[in-house]
């Protein structure tokens, strides 16, 4: 068993944005850290093609007991099997703690153990209140307001007294004491699988550190977010507009995301290109049109004072 691990749950559709990670994954991993890949059994063959050193690629239905077939919490199956692996994949004994990556994310620098882990067997918890996207009007106006109302409800479920909501949105480090607690003293005597949790309130990485605040089964040794999630367009045109290079970023993470949920339409966006580029993936013709327009005419106009 591992003592440290990372977990790449993913599927067909996130094929190109898994090659992506896992090649940055390979040029980035200074300490031989071992990546487990899990995808459902369908998909097994095309991801096949990644195994190898330090990287075993694993069917989901070796959890397939936990797995459901229908939506919960109106959030269809699929959805909810990725979180219901993250929860249950310490079962599988492979590893005694484990960092959950998503498969559009990309390493930017290199990562070492002490990265993720504050000792031996203690896993660092990523812990924040995320203030600077509650204020944030159109991030509040989409997603703040009813996830604040979920995670209100896995805190009062665990019996968590604290005015502060402190959780992340994904990009934990998972330890198993703190899983199998969860699952034996939470889980088990409400007779609840992993799937009833879910559909309480659909966020995998809350149940986690939610119980581990109240329950404290290890040590917390609070961190900053790992990695840097561009959750919505602007968020990413505002790094983009600031000249805020991939090289800046990595000062203070290890990986990046630009979110797939709003961007898959846009394909592979690559935080190396260069400010016209991304720009140019975001602008439609119209908006490219009026921005060489306006540029003209600017230019024109300093020129004539």
């Amino acid at each position: 068993m591992h003592t440290f691990a990372m977990l790449l749950k993913s599927f067909a559709d996130d094929f190109d944005y898994a090659q992506r990670l896992i090649a940055s994954f390979r040029r980035f991993n200074a300490d031989a850290v071992h990546l487990y890949c899990v995808v459902p059994a369908a998909d097994l063959a095309r991801f096949a093609e990644f195994g190898g050193p330090n990287l075993t690629v694993l069917s989901e239905s070796e959890l397939g007991q936990y797995l459901v077939d229908r939506p919960v919490h109106g959030m269809r199956a699929g959805y909810i099997n990725q979180e219901i692996v993250k929860l249950a994949f310490w079962e599988l004994e492979l590893t005694e703690n484990y960092f959950c990556v998503d498969s559009d994310a990309e390493f930017i620098r290199p990562f070492y153990r002490s990265d993720f882990m504050a000792d031996e067997h203690t896993p660092y918890t990523v812990l924040v209140e995320d203030n600077e996207l509650k204020v944030e009007p159109r991030y509040y106006r989409e997603y703040w307001q009813q996830r604040e109302i979920e995670l209100r409800r896995i805190q009062e479920l665990v019996g968590l007294d604290s005015k502060v909501v402190r959780t992340c949105h994904g990009h934990q480090i998972f330890s198993a004491k703190v899983l199998k607690s969860f699952k034996s003293d939470f889980l088990a005597p409400r007779g609840w699988a992993y799937a009833d949790a879910l559909e309480a309130a659909p966020y995998e990485f809350t149940w986690y550190n939610m119980w581990l605040q109240m329950n404290r089964t290890i040590e917390i040794h609070q961190r900053e977010p790992l990695v840097k999630v561009f959750h919505n367009e602007s968020q990413h045109l505002e790094y983009v507009m600031r000249g805020v290079t991939t090289a800046d970023i990595a000062r203070g993470y290890l990986a990046v995301v630009v979110n797939s949920n709003y961007s898959r339409d846009l394909g592979l966006i690559s935080t190396d290109a260069s400010k016209p580029e991304l720009l140019g993936t975001y602008l439609s013709y119209g908006e490219v049109r009026q921005l060489l327009f306006s540029k003209i005419r600017s230019t024109f106009q300093h020129r004539m004072q």
